[in-house]
């Protein structure tokens, strides 16, 4: 049979659809091309807001209005979170953000019973890592390895451990055997990636923290990029950072989870940090590390946000100067302790993350016009027209230098621009 995917939200979704389609490839199936007729369409939904739940359910009202007689198939966390409305989309096969296996053996039945299934478990109950092969598109670049899932945080505005469950970790031999596969199969940089990476190991208890299984990856792929997904700022200690400047291949390029600077907002978000511990993880990174890349995630406009509280988080960031920052209006998410709090109003949130985004871009510009003059191994990736070529430094930078076919190649190139967006430069030598 035919299968077309359509994945909502998180890389991690993205890593579950990727792994679906391989194991289908397995089972003798294809995966339908963009525009191609298919057999089934699987919708792979994302719960993360109220607006990613909308999102989620328009995608299969529309799939079942284009594709009448195809077999509808639903997972991931809306279902997981919401099986009731869920159970509304008339789908023919629902199931939750657990079990992939099972899920492809009741959408073939799907397909050839022609009626409808389910699926979903109880995610709090969860207490192993399902193992999915490991990969990335087909241009071999780049590679997501997934280590880890489940959160164990439960911050006022998440719904995510009540969709994922409790932590679960990929044992560090695994990821090893994993890594290494990816590096045979051509990929030039591996990105760890998980629901709560820094809480990899917990549940496995041997004393082993995020930095061990770093190690473990990397001493398995030697030449090989790695890259860290996001990170709970308490994971960034001195030890953390000592061992990790030591690894040649670990991309210099960190995402710390922020949400507010302002220590009233964030202990009303249940964060475990406060702004001071925030910043002493972004003054250790910039001390192991030459010019990181130390990038952020924050929320305007959470319940209860002064504007004396959302100055003090502006003037954090300052502080902080970040490379890149993605900002969020705050939105509520039904089910969570925050949606029970007084809201800000809507017109505000979005004022807040107009003005962040300002001083966002401010500080990026200032991050890419650092770089001018310096020289970085670039892993190119694809074409961009006007005979440019553009791939990423080790600080996840985009860069483009004249050039063609280099695809899949790492050169040394040297910055002699920015266009405010993405570095220039001039191909200088391999690394």
């Amino acid at each position: 049979m035919k299968v077309s995917f359509y994945t909502l939200g998180c890389k991690v979704n993205q890593y579950e659809t990727q792994a679906m389609e391989k194991l289908l490839q397995e089972r003798g199936h294809e995966t339908a091309a963009p525009g191609e007729e298919a057999e089934a369409y699987v919708v792979n939904t994302c719960s993360v807001t109220a607006v990613s739940d909308q999102k989620s359910r328009q995608t299969v009202h529309r799939l079942r209005r284009e594709h009448p007689g195809a077999v509808v198939a639903v997972c991931g966390c809306y279902v997981q979170t919401h099986p009731d409305a869920a159970r509304l989309l008339k789908a023919d096969l629902l199931a939750g953000s657990g079990d992939r296996e099972k899920f492809l053996d009741l959408l073939e039945k799907a397909v050839e019973e022609r009626r409808p299934l389910e699926s979903i478990d109880a995610a709090l109950a969860r207490r192993s890592f399902e193992v999915l092969p490991a990969g990335g598109g087909g241009g071999r670049t780049r590679a997501m390895l997934k280590i880890e899932d489940g959160c164990a945080n439960f911050c006022t505005y998440c719904i995510i451990p009540y969709a994922r469950g409790p932590v679960r970790s990929l044992p560090a031999e695994k990821a090893a055997v994993q890594a290494a596969g990816l590096a045979a199969a051509g990929y030039r940089e591996i990105v760890l990636t998980g629901i709560e990476i820094s809480s990899w190991g917990r549940d496995l208890h041997q004393g082993k923290t995020l930095i061990d299984l770093v190690e473990t990856v990397s001493a398995a792929i030697p030449g090989v990029r790695l890259r860290l997904g996001s990170l709970e700022p308490r994971t960034v200690t001195e030890e953390f950072c000592r061992r990790a400047a030591a690894l040649p291949e670990l991309c210099g390029q960190f995402h710390l989870s922020l949400q507010s600077g302002c220590d009233a907002t964030l202990k009303r978000m249940g964060r475990k940090y406060g702004a001071a511990r925030y910043y002493e993880s972004v003054e250790l990174l910039n001390r192991y590390f030459q010019r990181p890349a130390i990038t952020t995630d924050l929320i305007t406009g959470f319940p209860q946000e002064t504007e004396e509280e959302f100055q003090e988080t502006l003037d954090f960031i300052r502080r902080c100067g970040f490379a890149r920052m993605h900002i969020f209006p705050y939105s509520v998410r039904p089910g969570t302790p925050a949606a029970e709090m007084e809201q800000v109003p809507r017109t505000v949130r979005g004022a807040r993350a107009r003005r962040a985004s300002a001083v966002a871009a401010e500080m990026r510009r200032t991050y890419l016009e650092g770089c001018v003059g310096e020289e970085y191994p670039v892993l190119f990736e694809q074409p961009r027209g006007q005979g440019m070529y553009v791939g990423h430094a080790p600080n996840y930078m985009e860069v483009a230098v004249e050039g063609a076919d280099l695809h899949n190649q790492i050169w040394k190139v040297r910055i002699t621009g920015t266009d405010g967006q993405r570095l220039l430069g001039e191909i200088g030598g391999t690394p």
